[in-house]
Order: structure tokens, then C-alpha cells, then sequence
């Protein structure tokens, strides 16, 4: 399981050496899209190897679907890679089906340290990081969205547990205020973007805070959590 750069930076930043060398070693993939992963591996200077790798990429529309065929070269002393669109395949992502096809095929699957941008908000976020819950993507629209964050907010308190949730970069701004507008004024809410890039912002504070504070980022990769105590 290969983990991915969150943004356009250098892989030293992210990338531990050893996981970087492995990379460079395997020649079969499973990727959630196959056109990223070989701009990933343009990034790691492994442009002259792509004509020498096989890609083929996980079908998300099918829950389904058995990944063992594409196991014949493990079955052949090969190793097979997993690459995500982003961060760490199988946390919040469909690589996890491709983990389970190996488990069910008696095959070894190993995890390679990198960035997964759940964990490093928790990590900074000052929130509650002995429970928390990815809840993925909130209602587009009201009313269902706003009972959505209102649900979650309930379930925060009740359990002390930390509320991890993400939007669409494009309607970060108003998804912002939206939760501003219905959320509790005393409930903590972090908002992180662009984490490990240059630009990455991290902040938490109450929600009567965040009303007082203007925040731009408009179409820049974020995720947000809650804890109301």
C-alpha cells in the first residue's frame, strides 16, 4: 500500500527514503487512476521506467469487484503496488477493496509509511485524538446538510469523540459558513488545508471565534473537524 503526496511538493517532504526506493523497484500497480500515477512517478524520477510498468486501475463503481486477477504476478514472485489519488490507500479511499482481495487470496499486504491527511489533522488539531470518526463527505443541501453537521456535533459531545468530515474544495468558503451558522458557538471546529505543502493552514478555535475571522480557502484541499464538549 503506497502512500501519495496531498499536493505539489517535493517527495523528500513526505516520503520517507526506504519507501521511495521500493517505489522505484516495482514494475505492477493497482491504481485508483492510472494517469496520476504515473505523474507521480514523473515526480520521483522514474520517467524513464514508466514504459516498463504495468498500471491498472481499481474499478470504484463496482463494490464488488475482485482485484485476484490482477494477482497472477504476485503469484509469480512479484511484488504489486496500491496508489490512491491522494495520501494513504485504504484509509477513506477504495484501495481498502484491493487490501481485502489480497487478505481473501492468502497474500501479505504491507503498509508504507506516509502522508494521510486524517491523521495529521487530528495530530494538530488539539482535538480529541483517542476517538475520533471520518464521517467523508455532508449532505450538498439543506435541510439534510445542516441536520447532518447538527447530528454530528451531538454525536461529539455524547461520545467525546472528535468529527472528521471534508468538502469539495470549490464550496470550502461556504461550507465554512455554514457550520459557523450551525454548530454551537462553544464547539471546537479545526479547519486544515493544504497540509504539508508551503501554504498548509491549521487553526482551532470555537465556532465564535471563527464567526469573528474572515477565511479564504477557495478551492484549496481541506478537511475539518469538531468536538463539542
Amino acid at each position: 500500500m503506497i502512500p501519495m503526496n496531498l499536493g505539489e511538493v517535493e517527495h523528500s517532504v513526505f516520503l520517507p527514503p526506504y519507501v521511495w526506493d521500493i517505489i522505484k523497484q516495482l514494475r505492477y500497480f493497482i491504481a485508483e487512476n492510472a494517469k496520476t500515477a504515473r505523474h507521480y512517478f514523473i515526480s520521483l524520477g522514474m520517467r524513464e521506467l514508466l514504459p516498463q510498468i504495468t498500471i491498472h486501475e481499481m474499478d470504484k463503481h463496482n463494490k464488488g469487484f475482485d482485484y485476484s486477477v490482477y494477482f497472477d504476478v504476485v503469484k509469480q514472485g512479484n511484488d504489486l503496488g496500491v496508489i490512491s489519488e491522494a495520501g494513504c490507500p485504504g484509509v477513506a479511499d477504495p484501495g481498502a477493496s484491493v487490501a481485502l482481495s489480497a487478505h481473501r487470496a492468502g497474500i501479505r499486504v504491507v503498509p508504507l509509511v506516509g502522508p494521510s491527511s486524517i491523521l495529521l489533522s487530528v495530530m494538530a488539531s488539539g482535538l480529541n485524538g483517542q476517538s475520533f470518526a471520518f464521517n467523508g463527505y455532508l449532505p450538498i443541501k439543506n435541510p439534510e446538510r445542516g441536520k447532518a453537521i447538527k447530528r454530528l456535533e451531538d454525536i461529539s459531545q455524547k461520545l467525546n469523540q472528535t468529527q472528521i468530515f471534508i468538502e469539495t474544495p470549490y464550496r470550502n468558503n461556504s461550507f465554512i459558513e455554514t457550520l459557523c451558522n450551525t454548530l454551537s458557538g462553544n464547539t471546537l471546529l479545526t479547519i486544515a488545508c493544504d497540509i504539508t505543502l508551503p501554504t498548509e493552514y491549521i487553526k482551532t478555535m470555537p465556532v465564535s471565534a471563527w464567526k469573528q475571522q474572515k477565511v479564504d480557502i477557495d478551492k484549496r484541499p481541506a478537511i475539518f473537524l469538531i468536538l463539542k464538549r
